[in-house]
């Protein structure tokens, strides 16, 4: 079963960005993964992939660096496989990270990512939840102005029944500049599970800038995003749409994420 949903999902990669387009009536870099972790991770033993793409329809009209990818109308995403390892371990892989369409660029291939995703076990299961996933970026220059770059992602939250209240406060690094240069990306999030089956959001994703001297409230990225999850036993479903509020932030963005176990837990 495992290679036909593989088949699915990568083939279907550019069709699902079409989809968006035709549905369709943010940052200081762009971004192929537009989510906030909740340190629930694929059981031991389960593959999982998850589709990611995000178009901006409104977005930044210049490249945030000379040769960088322009934001406005593009649409970035990656496909993401994970495996879990143990009940506190996830293993992670980006491959590709990728934009079925940039101006002036068309399809690129933008890199690939590893990450290592730690948590407390069975997090759904707690009031109280955490855990933390380092992400190493290997990047083409179009994507990032630095080859490597990297991510920590501390995640905290509460399951409140029926409210998750969740915040994971990022830091980014190009391994330039010493700590002072961490970037301070933070993303939060704010459910309401109507059942088991639907919760709707509202996330937020900031990028202040650098530890040692945030930028300007003009210039920073702040973005406001209403999101609907629908998980369920094929394919679990996460879409919204976010709003800029500052001058550093692309105006109008979608995002849709897909998701499916590959294999069944062997008992």
């Amino acid at each position: 079963m495992a290679v036909p949903i593989v088949r699915l999902f990568c083939g279907s990669h550019t069709l699902l960005a079409g989809i968006l387009l035709a549905v369709s009536v943010s940052a200081v870099a762009q971004t192929d993964e537009i989510q906030v972790y909740d340190a629930v991770i694929a059981e031991p033993g389960i593959f999982n992939v998850m589709l990611h793409t995000n178009y901006t329809p409104i977005g930044r009209k210049t490249p945030d660096y000379p040769g960088g990818i322009i934001p406005n109308h593009s649409v970035n995403g990656a496909v993401e496989w994970a495996y879990g390892v143990t009940d506190w371990f996830e293993q992670g892989l980006y491959l590709p990270v990728e934009s079925a369409y940039s101006q002036g660029r068309g399809g690129s291939i933008n890199g690939f990512k590893i990450r290592e995703l730690f948590v407390r076990p069975h997090a759904d299961d707690h009031t109280f939840f955490y855990g933390v996933n380092f992400e190493f970026s290997v990047n083409y220059h179009y994507w990032e102005r630095r080859t490597i770059t990297s991510e920590v992602r501390p995640i905290v939250g509460l399951h409140l029944h029926p409210v998750d209240i969740i915040f994971n406060p990022i830091v980014d690094t190009d391994y330039s500049g010493g700590f002072g240069n961490l970037e301070f990306v933070p993303a939060t999030r704010i459910a309401y599970n109507v059942n088991d089956k639907w919760a709707v959001a509202v996330e937020e994703y900031s990028d202040f800038g650098p530890l040692r001297n945030f930028y300007p409230v003009h210039e920073q990225f702040q973005e406001v995003w209403a999101v609907v999850d629908h998980p369920n036993k094929f394919l679990s479903i996460e879409t919204g749409v976010g709003i800029g509020v500052t001058g550093g932030a692309d105006k109008l963005t979608f995002k849709l994420m897909l998701s499916r176990d590959l294999n069944s837990k062997t008992k």
